[in-house]
C-alpha cells in the first residue's frame, strides 16, 4: 500500500515539474511571483571587494595645495635704459614688464580636525609667499602657515571654514607589511587621484631624506603632486603622509615613502602648542662602526656606535664623554646604529636625565648625560 502511495506521488511530482519548466519557457508570465527566480545581481555588493568606503571617508579630507613665490629681484632689461624708449613709452612699458614674476609648486594635504589644521610636508610650502588650499568640495580659501618641522618634512597650515571635513589617525600599531593601502593626493595637478598598494616595509630609514627617518614604504603609485596628501588604511584611517619616492625617471616605480602616523601626530601637537618642535640632544657626532673601522682601530666589537666629535660644553662634553668611546647601551635600550640612536634621543624631553653604558679603553663604563635641546637646522651651520 505504501508502495502504491509512493509512486503515485513520485509521478504527480514529476507531471507539475514537467509543466512548471514549460510554462517557465513558453509563458514565464504565467508563472506566479513565488516560483519565479531571483534576477542576477549586476551591481557588486557593499562590501564584498573595493575600497569605496574608505575613498569616501578620505577624500573629502584631502585637499590640493597651491603656493607661490614672487621673484622681484630681476635684473632690469637695458632695454629700458634706452632714453629714446624712455621719450616713446616712458614708465608704463617699464612698470608692465617688472611686474612681479611668480614661482608656483603644487602639492596635497590633509584636514586633520574640523578646526581646520592641516598638515602637509616642509617643502611644498617651503618659502611661499602665498598658499592657497582647494577642497575637494570646490571650495578655495587662503592658508595660513602655523609652523613646520624641516628634520620630518612636515608643516602645518590652517584655514578658516565652516562644515570642514577630517581624517581621522589610524593607531601606530595597526599597521603591518602586507596590509593594502590607498594613497590619495593630486599628482601633476590632474585632481584628486586615489591609488591602492599594499605596505611593503615598516621602519624604514637611511633614506637620505630626512633627518629624522622612520617611514613606512608602500608600492602605492605616488608621483609629483602627491607629496603632502595621504596614506590611509582599507576603513579611511590616515596612516601617514606621503612624503618622497625613489624614481629615476620623475615617476612613480613602486616605491613611495611616508611619514608614519605617531611621528606627524607629534610633530603637530607640538607645533600647535609652542610654534616648534623641540627634540632630545646630546651633542656628539656619531659614527656607525663598520668592519673596516674596527679592524683599522683594533676595536673589540662591531655593536654600538662611536664618537667621533664631541660639542663643547655640550650634554656630552659636560658628562665626561671623551672622542673615542664606544656608546652601547642608552637608557637600558641597546644601541644598534647612529640612525637608531638620533632617533632615541630625540623622543627625548630636555631636562631627562639618561644613563650611558660605553665601552672606553676596553672596560664598561656607565655615565648619567643630562638631555639639551636640539638646535635648529640652521643652527647647526652658526656652530664655531
Amino acid at each position: 500500500m505504501l508502495k502504491k502511495l509512493w509512486l503515485t506521488f513520485a509521478q504527480a511530482l514529476t507531471v507539475l515539474l514537467a509543466l512548471y519548466f514549460i510554462t517557465e519557457v513558453l509563458r514565464p508570465e504565467w508563472v506566479p511571483n513565488w516560483l519565479q527566480k531571483p534576477a542576477y545581481q549586476t551591481a557588486q555588493p557593499e562590501g564584498v571587494a573595493g575600497y569605496r568606503h574608505a575613498v569616501d571617508t578620505a577624500m573629502p579630507a584631502v585637499v590640493n595645495i597651491f603656493t607661490s613665490k614672487r621673484a622681484n629681484n630681476l635684473p632690469k632689461h637695458p632695454f629700458f635704459e634706452d632714453p629714446e624708449i624712455r621719450k616713446f613709452f616712458g614708465d608704463e612699458l617699464e612698470e608692465q614688464f617688472e611686474q612681479e614674476e611668480q614661482a608656483s609648486s603644487l602639492g596635497s594635504g590633509v584636514i586633520v580636525n574640523s578646526d581646520g589644521l592641516i598638515v602637509t610636508n616642509q617643502h611644498v610650502v617651503e618659502a611661499a609667499d602665498e598658499i592657497e588650499v582647494s577642497l575637494n568640495d570646490g571650495r578655495t580659501t587662503k592658508a595660513e602657515l602655523v609652523g613646520t618641522d624641516p628634520e620630518t618634512d612636515l608643516a602645518v597650515l590652517r584655514i578658516k571654514l565652516d562644515n570642514l571635513p577630517s581624517l581621522k589617525f589610524a593607531a601606530d600599531e595597526t599597521v603591518r607589511v602586507g596590509d593594502v593601502v590607498l594613497a590619495m593626493g593630486n599628482p601633476f595637478g590632474v585632481g584628486q587621484t586615489v591609488t591602492m598598494g599594499i605596505v611593503s616595509a615598516l621602519g624604514r630609514n637611511h633614506v637620505g631624506i630626512n633627518t629624522f627617518e622612520n617611514f613606512i614604504q608602500t608600492d602605492a603609485a605616488i608621483n609629483p603632486g602627491n607629496s603632502g596628501g595621504a596614506l590611509v588604511d582599507t576603513a579611511g584611517n590616515l596612516l601617514g603622509i606621503n612624503t618622497a619616492i625613489y624614481s629615476r625617471s620623475g615617476g612613480s616605480l613602486g616605491i613611495g615613502f611616508a611619514i608614519p602616523a605617531k611621528t606627524v601626530q607629534g610633530v603637530l601637537n607640538q607645533i600647535v602648542r609652542t610654534g616648534t618642535v623641540t627634540r632630545g640632544y646630546i651633542g656628539v657626532e656619531q659614527q656607525n662602526i663598520t668592519e673596516e673601522l674596527a679592524s683599522a682601530f683594533d676595536l673589540p666589537q662591531k655593536d654600538g656606535v662611536i664618537i667621533a666629535g664631541i660639542v663643547k660644553d655640550g650634554p656630552a662634553d659636560k658628562a665626561g664623554l671623551k672622542v673615542g668611546d664606544i656608546l652601547l647601551k642608552l637608557d637600558d635600550k641597546k644601541i644598534t646604529d647612529t640612525t637608531q640612536m638620533l632617533n632615541q634621543i630625540a623622543a627625548y624631553a630636555p631636562g631627562d636625565k639618561k644613563s650611558v653604558e660605553l665601552l672606553r679603553d676596553g672596560k664598561t663604563e656607565t655615565v648619567m648625560i643630562e638631555i639639551g635641546v636640539r638646535p635648529k637646522p640652521g643652527d647647526f651651520l652658526k656652530r664655531p
